[in-house]
């Protein structure tokens, strides 16, 4: 790994917002070690949904979703599935004025995937008890995915570990057997837990059946941004070779969201306009970086 290319990205958005440009021109011609042997890196098993390929090469960028009505959502869509630099678009139904109505958000959905020209949707209702928009019960939460999965227009659907399991259960069959992949999360915005408690939720995820692992986390100091990044690689290496998706929120760690792979997380969240949680970086910004650190893991390949 080019050790300059590493302190440009830490230094460069650490900064967040007062990143400048001559600081992004600068990563983007760093030297990426082009005819070296490439980095030993260990990826995931990648699955293919639509033209996107997860777990393969540099890690895929989501920009999501925050409007709270249709006209709001829809021309977020448009941008998105415009922006050359968003690989798959998340349609956060939770900011939604109608969250819990399945028709209402099902039409409303099938809409957002004609505006974002092909890209894969990830559904989510991220729950006030995650951080999200609004509160919902377990069953309510699955009569709404049970709802939505037959509605036939999810390509990823985000369910939370956390809620009751046989409601998880439940969601994850329907979702397979209609195609759906699921992104199994967890959300933390208080702390980082210990390492090993990290790995035990990520290899929980993988025997409920999730097709990509994720988990989101709230660091207090550098070591707990090394925590969410060794638990990752140790999933990675020992136990699991799904897809996974990793992060440390808030400009601390803003590095977890770059350097993904790396440490074995193979999907990243970006924004255009307004972040739908703490430290996401300029998706445009995100993409330079990822395929900056992508050039000098691959050996220039």
């Amino acid at each position: 790994m080019n050790n300059r290319i590493l302190m440009l990205a830490i230094s460069a958005f650490l900064a967040g917002p007062m990143l400048a440009a001559g600081t992004t021109d600068a990563l983007a011609a760093a030297p990426t070690s082009a005819g070296a042997a490439a980095v030993n890196v260990r990826h995931a098993q990648p699955f293919t949904i639509r033209n996107t390929v997860i777990g393969q090469g540099a890690p895929k960028t989501i920009v999501p979703t925050t409007g709270a009505n249709p006209q709001q959502v829809l021309e977020q869509a448009r941008v998105i599935g415009a922006n050359p630099d968003a690989d798959l678009i998340e349609f956060r139904i939770d900011y939604l004025d109608f969250a819990t109505d399945p028709a209402k958000v099902a039409a409303l959905g099938k809409q957002v995937a004609q505006a974002a020209k092909g890209k894969p949707m990830i559904l989510t209702f991220r729950t006030k008890a995650e951080g999200g928009a609004k509160p919902i019960s377990d069953a309510d939460y699955g009569k709404l995915y049970l709802a939505l999965i037959k509605a036939d227009f999810i390509d990823l659907l985000d369910v939370e570990m956390f809620r009751e399991q046989k409601v998880v259960e439940q969601v994850v069959a329907a979702a397979h057997k209609a195609g759906t992949r699921i992104v199994m999360s967890s959300h933390d915005f208080q702390a980082t837990p210990a390492t090993e408690e990290i790995v035990a939720r990520l290899r929980k995820q993988d025997a409920l059946g999730a097709d990509v692992l994720k988990i989101a986390v709230m660091p207090h100091n550098p070591a707990d941004v090394l925590r969410l990044l060794d638990a990752t690689e140790q999933v990675r290496a020992k136990y699991s070779l799904k897809p996974q998706l990793t992060m440390s929120m808030g400009g601390l760690g803003a590095i977890s969201r770059l350097s993904g792979e790396v440490f074995g997380s193979d999907m990243t969240f970006g924004m255009i306009g307004v972040p739908s949680a703490p430290g996401q970086v300029d998706v445009k910004q995100l993409r330079q970086v990822l395929d900056t650190i992508h050039a000098s893991v691959s050996g220039g390949k």
